[in-house]
């Protein structure tokens, strides 16, 4: 089994947080893992992006294609990879930042409210999570319990006030892509 995940959107919105969480579960769970990121004069603004490679076997490069998966925080990330997500993939959309729908019909498409959830929860800084709770949700790498258990583990001491809140993040972001109807 080798999943691919790209995670993107604007410098500052959490896509390269949202995939070292992924790459620390993946060894947690006694995996193989890549954390490819991109972050050099995206992160003021532009689109910084991440991939994520698990397997459970050696991982014979960093680059990703075709992922399975991909989360897109903003319109130039829908723009960038939709297209390149693999055929019956998924795809999770934070519609507070993107007002269309993905025009591909073959991919697995989730439209999530992340910023609105977030904000719910009163910390705007929490949409990240909501995604990466979305997409688990719909993917099944990994459960939340464990990607709970790696951002105990491994939420930077200056954020440790907000674990319970990204916690429930996971949770309304898991709640939210059940409850959207599956295409046929």
């Amino acid at each position: 089994m080798q999943t691919e995940i790209i995670i993107s959107g604007f410098g500052g919105q959490g896509a390269l947080f949202a995939g070292q969480l992924l790459a620390h579960t993946a060894l947690q769970e006694g995996l193989h893992v890549t954390w490819y990121p991109s972050y050099g004069p995206e992160i003021r603004g532009g689109t910084a992006h991440c991939t994520v490679i698990v397997s459970d076997d050696e991982i014979g490069s960093p680059l990703v294609r075709n992922p399975a998966a991909a989360i897109v925080m903003n319109i130039p990330s829908l723009e960038k990879y939709e297209s390149i997500v693999a055929t019956g993939g998924v795809l999770i959309v934070n519609s507070s930042l993107v007002d269309r729908q993905p025009t591909r019909t073959d991919l697995r498409v989730v439209m999530v409210p992340a910023n609105k959830i977030a904000e719910e929860l009163g910390e705007g800084r929490l949409a990240n999570l909501v995604m990466v709770g979305a997409l688990m949700q719909r993917l099944e790498t990994f459960s939340l319990d464990q990607i709970g258990k790696a951002l105990k583990r491994n939420i930077p001491e200056r954020h440790r006030d907000l674990l319970k809140a990204n916690l429930e993040a996971l949770q309304r972001g898991a709640r939210h892509a059940a409850a959207e109807a599956v295409p046929a």
